[in-house]
């Protein structure tokens, strides 16, 4: 409404407020430095008006950040590389071929039932109607430290043994050259049936046991039989007649006769000998042995008793004779 209200025929300018002579008088002559000011610029950066310094300008130059030390160059090695791949393939290959071997080996004892502590001694062919008695193994029944003296009696008692059967010969030799040596060839048999399994028996296998498992009992058996053993070598290497050992003595007396069959006797006398003085050396090796184990005679004691306790043959006759008793003393009562 106000346009409508307005002269259309006054002065344009009239109520123009820049027209006004105070304002024209202003911005025709203006202030010292005011043109040089701008309100849309930082602040900081505009001097003010005076003789103020100017703040110094920082180094254009950028930073570098140097490093203390320089990094080593990288020389690829392709052969020695190539060739240490090449190695540990072969050593893979020969790895999967062992483990393919062991696998093989182990379906294989799988499927024959095979059982690492069957008997094994003597090693009888297996078509022989008699199969092995006993499983000897040195090297994983016998500790490192005693496995050279359990070898050492094994072959003694293979010496002993071999012996006797040479003792059988002499004996016919002799028998052959005198008709009344007929007693000595008999009892050269029976001594070599009798003395080459019993003394397996009786004092080697309780040696093996004892130094096996450290049995106190086993080193007393043992003991107790080769002292006898030992007796039987003195008197075998003697030699005296109708007693069937061809010892000292009696290859003398065949010298008489026979001086060949006397020179073989007197062969086999040597031998007794030797089994003689070795036995003793021997058993002074094992009763020092022996005494470093901490055996005594009261676990050879315990031992035994657990051993027949443990025996299901003395069980059973224990409990036989405990019944027979009480049967007999319930019918006495009865009585």
């Amino acid at each position: 409404m106000s346009d409508f209200d307005s002269n259309p025929f006054a002065d344009p300018e009239f109520n123009n407020p820049f027209k006004d002579p105070s304002v024209t008088q202003v911005t025709r002559n203006p202030p010292p430095a005011l043109e040089e000011y701008n309100p849309f610029t930082d602040t900081q950066t505009q001097a003010p008006p005076g003789n103020v310094e100017k703040p110094p300008m920082p180094s254009t130059q950028p930073a570098i950040m140097k490093p203390t030390e320089e990094p080593p160059t990288y020389a690829p090695h392709t052969q020695e590389t190539a060739a240490a791949q090449a190695e540990l393939l072969r050593r893979q290959e020969e790895l999967e071929q062992k483990a393919a071997e062991l696998d093989r080996r182990e379906r294989e004892m799988k499927n024959l039932s095979y059982d690492p502590r069957k008997n094994n001694w003597p090693p009888l062919p297996e078509r022989c109607p008699v199969g092995p008695c006993f499983y000897q193994d040195f090297s994983v029944d016998i500790p490192v430290e005693f496995q050279k003296t359990v070898k050492m009696l094994y072959y003694l008692w293979m010496f002993h043994a071999v012996t006797l059967l040479v003792n059988i010969f002499g004996c016919l030799a002799w028998f052959c050259v005198d008709s009344y040596r007929g007693v000595d060839f008999g009892l050269a048999i029976l001594w070599f049936l009798l003395f080459t399994p019993c003394s397996f028996v009786c004092w080697y296998r309780p040696l093996y046991k004892a130094f096996r498992s450290d049995s106190s009992f086993g080193f007393f058996l043992f003991f107790f039989v080769f002292i006898c053993q030992f007796a039987v070598h003195v008197l075998q290497s003697v030699g005296i007649p109708q007693w069937g050992n061809c010892g000292w003595i009696s290859a003398l007396t065949a010298l008489n006769n026979s001086i060949p069959v006397g020179v073989l006797m007197m062969i086999v006398a040597a031998a007794f000998t030797g089994s003689s003085v070795v036995s003793l050396i021997m058993f002074k090796k094992v009763h020092g042995m022996y005494r470093t184990t901490g055996a005594s005679f009261e676990k050879a004691q315990q031992e035994f008793a657990t051993g027949v306790m443990s025996n299901k043959t003395v069980q059973t006759a224990a409990a036989n004779a405990a019944s027979t008793a009480a049967r007999g003393a319930f019918k006495g009562n009865q009585i």
